[in-house]
């Protein structure tokens, strides 16, 4: 069974993309900030929480796009160490919806990498059924087919269950989408793991 959650584009771009930002930091280390602003963009569009985005998400621009993740750079700063906690994450972005009035409208929990799997992967589903993208963090990973998500923040927003058992996941991140086998990204093979944000709304 596939599900996949209708998104944004801007362009030829699915999402945001990283690449685009000029600020130094922003573009070296913003993944978290743009995660961020892609799930606003995303509660906007789909789940119309009109006031989570300062930008019209049916016609966002790039250059509007790039405006949004500079004002979300000082709620989750980007920094040497990266944003390599799920709880730095949540605060900021709870700090971001306080300034704008609506604290009260998204709730986020955290799911530790430290979990089992199998509690990861009913999570992934359950959210993606209720119409929830989930932001995923990666921080190490010894296979060298998750390299472009090591220490990186990014989107999950759609699900395959095949026929052999495995849970195939529908990752965004730099204006692409990628299907990755969950259980291999989630068993990083080290003991220091990410984790994923598990949205609600009220």
């Amino acid at each position: 069974m596939r599900t996949e959650l209708r998104y944004f584009t801007i362009g030829d771009s699915y999402g945001g993309n990283q690449d685009w930002m000029a600020d130094h930091w922003m573009n070296i280390g913003g993944c978290a900030a743009l995660t961020a602003c892609d799930s606003m963009i995303y509660f906007s569009l789909v789940r119309k929480q009109k006031d989570v985005c300062p930008f019209d998400p049916q016609t966002i621009t790039r250059e509007e796009y790039m405006d949004f993740g500079m004002q979300m750079k000082p709620y989750i700063r980007p920094r040497f160490a990266g944003v390599y906690k799920l709880n730095m994450y949540i605060s900021g972005l709870k700090d971001y919806l306080k300034n704008r009035g609506m604290d009260q409208a998204i709730t986020m929990e955290e799911l530790r990498g430290i979990r089992p799997y199998e509690e990861a992967r009913e999570a992934v589903v359950r959210q993606i059924i209720r119409g929830f993208v989930v932001p995923c963090l990666t921080l190490n990973h010894q296979d060298p087919e998750f390299d472009d998500y090591v220490w990186h923040w990014f989107i999950l927003n759609g699900f395959d269950e095949t026929d052999d058992g495995r849970l195939m996941v529908k990752a965004a991140t730099y204006g692409e989408y990628r299907w990755l086998d969950f259980k291999k990204l989630w068993d990083t093979g080290y003991e220091r793991r990410g984790g994923l944000v598990l949205y609600g709304q009220r």
